[in-house]
């Protein structure tokens, strides 16, 4: 029996998933996610979303008295919960660099809003005003680390952002001889800062992060 650490709680059939492979799972949420107040017109012509928590959060904030004329976003995951509530989606990238590059290209003399988290990366921000696109960043979230030590020896480790990565390192610097399982390029980017082994989704999905890791333990 193989034996891997989420750092994201998982749901009861993703971890019958892995056992009916014989790959046993310790899940935990390396990080919290508090929404915070924001102030933005009641109409919105164009806005970027990068996380489900971004979206998650505006929808709490807006209770149906804000709207969104067009979305651009960041992943699958993030363009379904934005279309399973209304809002139109008009451009998806893979990454942050893929939907800015689009933007660019296709949407130059727009405004938008990008709702975006705390702790975020710079990618989208520079590449948009470096092209002077007008950009209004809404902090919507607020991310915490929840640092945890581990003294068990894991076959593999999923990762699903950046600062999942950050948290687990913080207090288990010593435990990086294993694979470890990204979501995503840009996850990845901030593990192979720590681990030689990195192996990337197909999909930022976390059904496509469990299926990498049966395949590959």
């Amino acid at each position: 029996m193989k034996n891997i650490l989420s750092t994201k709680k998982l749901s009861t059939v993703q971890k019958d998933q892995l056992l009916q492979q014989g790959v046993c799972v310790v899940d935990y949420d390396a990080i919290s996610v508090t929404f915070l107040d924001f102030d933005v017109p009641e109409v919105i012509d164009n806005a970027i979303f990068t996380s489900q928590q971004a979206v998650r959060s505006f929808l709490e904030k807006s209770q149906g008295f804000l709207s969104i004329k067009n979305c651009f976003c960041v992943g699958q995951k993030t363009k379904s919960l934005l279309e399973e509530n209304g809002l139109k989606v008009i451009e998806i990238g893979q990454n942050a660099e893929e939907l800015a590059q689009n933007i660019a290209k296709n949407y130059k003399k727009s405004d938008f809003y990008y709702f975006c988290g705390t702790i975020r990366r710079e990618a989208l921000p520079k590449a948009l005003k470096r092209e002077k696109i007008s950009l209004f960043e809404v902090k919507t979230y607020k991310t915490a680390l929840k640092t945890k030590k581990f003294d068990q020896k894991w076959d593999g480790i999923l990762f699903f952002s950046p600062s999942g990565v950050a948290s687990y390192i913080s207090e288990n610097k010593d435990q990086t001889n294993t694979h470890a399982f990204c979501i995503g390029q840009t996850t990845a980017t901030s593990a192979k800062k720590h681990f030689k082994s990195v192996v990337v989704a197909h999909t930022s999905t976390i059904e496509s992060v469990l299926e990498k890791t049966i395949e590959a333990l």
